[in-house]
């Protein structure tokens, strides 16, 4: 199979992508190296976002001029907002994504002064949803800059578009004989029938661990599925308090605008691999960037599957310095129910 050509412009001709952890592809020339001396980064998303974020950043070098950057970008005083909310105005989309993106990338200034040897220690990151912006920057693909300004864009347009449609998330913890397709069916079956909603959503927006999962989509089919939990044996559902079906076809609007913006954008190679939400694979193409970054904000994202993947190793192998760059820790709780022994070399960075 012939691959398309990369992005004109793009600097190098190589693939863009990496050696795998462990791969010993040119041994000869490169020593090996124990995997608990490399380090691998996770970003968050939104829903981490606190008042008070960022406080302890601005001791360190670079991160005040980071905020500053941003405030110029947006229009408003973000580093304010993160600090002294209020949590009404940090929590709408329109808000949190910038915030949560700009203080991920202050963090990495914090981890840097901790952490001197990271950039050269680490072997691959990943993002949930907006945190995979900041992946990519800290990566050295996009300028952040031109990410903060598509995140602007993608956080104004996912506003609009939970507007359009009562539409909304919600987290369900499920036993081994749960029915969760069963009920997410039947859930849009009522929909469409009984209250002639056209075209009705409701799926899979996050894969987080084996028994969690968040749905989306249309109010009516969520409620539908919280009324009638013990019928399809599911556990729990808790409602979770964003203002549309993210990653789900209602966002389709939004997909469009991020991506007529992305095709502007030029990329760089990266320093180490950045793997997407909704391939749970590294990015090996300027293209596929485009192409994912769009489609991440109609499709789940596998974040299960993305951590089976960055901790994937044979038996016995030490698993990597994990370091969570951003606020909050909720990552580093979906890693521990994901794969307990990586957890255990799992370091937050406090914001």
């Amino acid at each position: 199979m012939i691959e398309e050509p990369l992005k004109e412009g793009f600097p190098s001709d190589k693939e863009f992508h990496g050696p795998a952890p462990g791969d010993q592809t040119q041994h000869a020339f490169r020593p090996k190296v124990d995997p608990s001396e490399t380090s691998l980064l996770l970003f968050p998303g939104q829903g981490s976002q606190f008042v008070g974020m960022g406080k302890q950043l601005l001791e360190y070098q670079g991160a005040q001029e980071i905020y500053e950057a941003a405030n110029e970008i947006l229009g408003y005083n973000l580093l304010d907002l993160c600090l002294n909310g209020p949590k009404t105005e940090l929590d709408k989309t329109v808000f949190c994504q910038p915030a949560v993106f700009v203080t991920s990338i202050a963090a990495t200034q914090k981890l840097q002064e901790l952490y001197p040897d990271v950039l050269n220690t680490c072997i691959g990151s990943a993002g949930f949803s907006v945190g995979e912006y900041a992946a990519l920057v800290y990566s050295g693909v996009l300028p952040f800059e031109d990410a903060l300004k598509i995140v602007k864009l993608r956080a104004e347009e996912m506003q609009k578009a939970s507007e359009v449609v009562h539409s909304g998330m919600m987290t369900v913890f499920l036993k081994n004989e749960s029915k969760l397709k069963q009920a997410m069916y039947a859930a849009r079956k009522y929909c469409e029938e009984k209250l002639e909603i056209e075209d009705p959503v409701c799926g899979v927006a996050n894969y987080i661990s084996f028994d969690c999962k968040v749905i989306a989509g249309n109010i009516e089919a969520l409620k539908f599925i919280q009324d009638n939990k013990n019928l399809f044996e599911i556990k729990r559902t808790i409602m979770v308090p964003v203002s549309g079906a993210f990653h789900t076809p209602l966002m389709q609007s939004a997909r469009q605008s991020v991506v007529k913006a992305l095709k502007k954008t030029e990329f760089s190679k990266p320093l180490f691999r950045v793997h997407s939400n909704v391939t749970a694979k590294n990015y090996k193409r300027s293209k596929d960037i485009i192409d994912l970054l769009g489609k991440q904000i109609i499709k789940p994202v596998k974040w299960e599957q993305t951590l089976h993947v960055l901790y994937a190793r044979k038996a016995g192998e030490n698993f990597p310095q994990t370091y969570e760059v951003g606020p909050g820790n909720q990552l580093g709780t979906m890693l521990k129910m994901v794969n307990f022994q990586a957890y255990k070399n799992y370091t937050n960075i406090p914001v």
